[in-house]
């Protein structure tokens, strides 16, 4: 009996897009990525067995490898993660139903990229900083230091209060800061949920390809005004996630 297969979709794309000989899907082994296409538009897909659990770190890796390299040289709404039809013609289905509108979502991102700027606060220097900023943190500091954990529990739990409070109004300035600095020379940008305690920014920017540039300088600028207290990565260029749920499809 023959195993039934699906297509996994990664992303829409205009029609005329094509996969580089070397593109290759998720699974094991990973599936030859193909397109779909319906008019104006077009899918990336790759056969993948129905009753395969896709979701290993390597099958996230191939997905986003695919259309961030897509998204270098053309225009790519991202379809969630996971998401499989049974077959073309579901494909052309859902292209014939929504493509006016991928076109046109295609159509505004034409030029643009991803960039996500995530910075982690120096745990050290954030808790000096704060201790400088606040009497009433550094006299419970000075209360504990050297101290046993058992007779200083309610100064420590109060402690841990302040700093995280500190942190949490220093993390919305900062994101504001950021936001304000890189926005003017991004088409779009949101702030994103931080992902650890110790996030100072988290945002993503939607970029012109002839504005890269200036936005990567603004924002060295931005991270050298910030040394020694906050550790700053930028990711990019990527397909533009965060700025194309309006046209994610349900799995």
């Amino acid at each position: 009996m023959s195993e039934e297969r699906g297509l996994f979709i990664y992303g829409i794309v205009p029609s005329d897009v094509e996969p580089t000989p070397d593109a290759s899907g998720v699974g094991d082994p990973p599936g030859e990525v193909t397109v779909v296409r319906h008019g104006r538009v077009a899918a990336l897909v790759s056969e993948v067995p129905l009753e395969t659990a896709l979701g290993r770190p390597a099958d996230l890796t191939a997905y986003q490898e695919l259309l961030d390299g897509t998204a270098a040289v053309a225009p790519v709404l991202p379809v969630r993660f996971g998401t499989v039809v049974t077959g073309p013609d579901a494909v052309a289905d859902l292209l014939d139903a929504h493509g006016d509108r991928f076109a046109s979502a295609l159509d505004e991102l034409e030029g643009h990229v991803q960039y996500v700027v995530h910075g982690r606060y120096e745990e050290s220097a954030l808790i000096q900083s704060v201790l400088d900023d606040n009497t009433a943190a550094a006299d419970l500091a000075d209360q504990v230091r050297g101290q046993p954990e058992e007779t200083t529990r309610e100064q420590r739990i109060r402690l841990g209060e302040i700093i995280s409070q500190a942190v949490e109004l220093r993390r919305e300035a900062e994101n504001r800061d950021l936001l304000d600095t890189l926005g003017p020379l991004a088409t779009s940008a949101l702030a994103r949920p931080p992902s650890n305690e110790l996030d100072a920014v988290n945002a993503a920017f939607l970029v012109e390809a002839d504005r890269e540039d200036d936005f990567v300088d603004a924002l060295e600028e931005f991270a050298e005004q910030r040394r020694g207290l906050i550790h700053m990565r930028l990711l990019g260029p990527l397909a533009p996630y965060d700025f194309v749920s309006a046209h994610q499809l349900a799995g």
